[in-house]
């Protein structure tokens, strides 16, 4: 026998005395025992944090968890058992996260989960399908399509539609101007940026949203090689919507100038006030000047399941794209986003095919690999979220959940119109307040606004660091502002009434 045999062998005879089986899901009593405890144990950890008594954040300073880590060795020699490694969590990541569910964590689009999402994650990760070819997913690839097509018939596009899950927002808004960018050259220039690169007109294209817009409009922009110059931005009404008359004005501003205005980005349901603007009129424009248009509805796509307010998308359906996040008031974990599609023959710019991955072959013979319409490879199963939790839910406990936000963001705006201590900004549209307080005296070194400003921010920073209440924080014409995101249907209004108090009483604690 040859030496290279030999320890050919003796590695095999090593692996065989070495115990797998317990760190991998298999059919062993030892992998279910495994499986099963460290399930529990993370149940039981989640559960403790829920039960104790605690505030939204502990107020812990970020050093102070950053000590617990500096002398942790990520990998050491002996491993532990999990029990003992998810009781170090506990008291270090539990105990010091951002408790989403509590009723004055209110500054973010960051939703608390429904409970069968939850127990989705648990599939998910268990079977940990790769979303980019049907043979490392076979019944997830269907899920995820058969979700895409119930969901482009909510949003009432054609039989033409298509879509494919992302992970937010940023990477659907990235989706719509590729293809906005690429199926211009194709169609207009007769160019295959796959083929060639960019064109020599790219200098001249031109995005347009409003001021107001998500910040992803820009930073697509650049990443596609057009530059921030190449987003053109519209001044909102005094209701941060898209003025659709100046919107027409700086298209016919652009074309006699020679540019060319290749998309343009509605948005429903703004980042800071969750305005949503004129769908219709702005897809009448664009239909009129032939320009590629793209629904941001990263917020406000959820209204397709309100019971009262379905009504302010109406126009949604024009799009020619559209982003939908269900890591925000679909109550789903993060991440967890899809990219519709009006007509699917526009995602053929990022049709490639791989030997090893999605052969023609497939293709031929009816096997679907998501890859052929989306910029990622590896993908999660995150349509299994949303499939259970509308499974679970259903349209009308979904709708009241959403219109109990609504409403309660519609309350609460006329509680702080109705306080000296606070100025509102504007009238909400969907679940964000914004709102500013007002110090009863201004020091004599400063101004009246440098001082509100200089409260709002400290307000802010003062309630997180005690760990009383996360609260929004934003910019609205030059001034410090505060903002509540109402997305927890477990908040009432009487939560929010005790929190204000608790925001002019820290108010009034603050010196220069």
């Amino acid at each position: 026998m040859s030496m290279e045999l030999l320890e050919t062998k003796t590695l095999i005879a090593y692996n065989k005395t070495t115990d797998f089986r317990k760190y991998f899901l298999n059919k062993s009593r030892e992998s279910l025992h495994s499986y099963e405890e460290a399930v529990i144990s993370s149940m039981d950890a989640v559960k403790k944090a829920i039960l104790s008594e605690r505030q939204p954040y502990s107020g812990v300073h970020p050093q102070e968890i950053a000590d617990f880590f500096s002398d942790k060795i990520l990998l050491p020699k002996e491993g532990k058992d999990v029990k003992e490694v998810i009781e170090d969590i506990y008291e270090v990541i539990l105990k010091n996260s951002a408790f989403v569910n509590d009723r004055f964590c209110l500054a973010h689009l960051h939703c608390p989960v429904v409970i069968p999402t939850i127990a989705a994650e648990i599939i998910i990760s268990s079977l940990n399908q790769s979303m980019d070819s049907w043979d490392q997913s076979p019944s997830a690839t269907i899920i995820e399509q058969h979700t895409i097509d119930n969901l482009c018939r909510m949003f009432e596009y054609p039989a033409t539609a298509d879509g494919i899950y992302t992970s937010g927002g940023t990477q659907s808004n990235f989706m719509a101007l590729l293809l906005a960018r690429d199926n211009y050259c194709q169609k207009n220039l007769n160019w295959s940026i796959q083929d060639n690169g960019l064109p020599p007109e790219v200098s001249k294209f031109r995005i347009i949203c409003s001021e107001v817009a998500h910040f992803t409009v820009k930073q697509s922009a650049s990443i596609l090689g057009m530059g921030y110059r190449s987003v053109v931005t519209i001044k909102p009404n005094d209701d941060f919507t898209m003025d659709s008359v100046a919107l027409e004005y700086k298209i016919e501003e652009l074309k006699s100038e020679g540019l060319i205005p290749i998309a343009i980005v509605a948005t429903a349901g703004t980042t800071d006030f969750g305005s949503i603007d004129p769908l219709n009129e702005i897809a009448d424009i664009a239909h009129k000047y032939d320009i590629w248009l793209h629904a941001d509805a990263a917020f406000g796509g959820a209204l397709v399941m309100s019971n009262k307010y379905r009504h302010k998308i109406a126009g949604i359906e024009k799009s020619d794209s559209m982003t939908v996040d269900f890591h925000k008031l679909f109550y789903q974990p993060i991440s967890c986003s899809a990219f519709l599609l009006k007509d699917k023959r526009n995602f053929d710019v990022l049709k490639l095919t791989a030997d090893y991955l999605n052969p023609e072959i497939n293709e031929e013979n009816g096997i679907p690999d998501l890859v052929t319409k989306s910029i990622q490879t590896t993908k999660r199963f995150d349509a299994l979220k949303t499939y259970v939790a509308m499974q679970s839910i259903g349209k009308t406990v979904y709708g009241d959940m959403i219109d109990y936000t609504i409403d309660l963001a519609g309350n609460v705006a006329k509680l702080i119109e109705s306080d000296p201590s606070f100025v509102l900004c504007t009238q909400p549209t969907i679940n964000s307040v914004v709102f500013r307080y007002i110090a009863d005296n201004t020091p004599e070194n400063k101004t009246e606004k440098e001082w509100n400003d200089h409260v709002n921010a400290h307000v802010k920073l003062n309630l997180l660091l005690s760990g009383k209440a996360i609260v929004g924080q934003t910019v609205v014409n030059g001034f410090a502002c505060l903002k509540f995101t109402l997305l927890n249907p477990l908040t009432n209004f009487e939560d929010i009434e005790e929190l204000l108090e608790i925001i002019k009483e820290e108010a009034k604690k603050i010196q220069i």
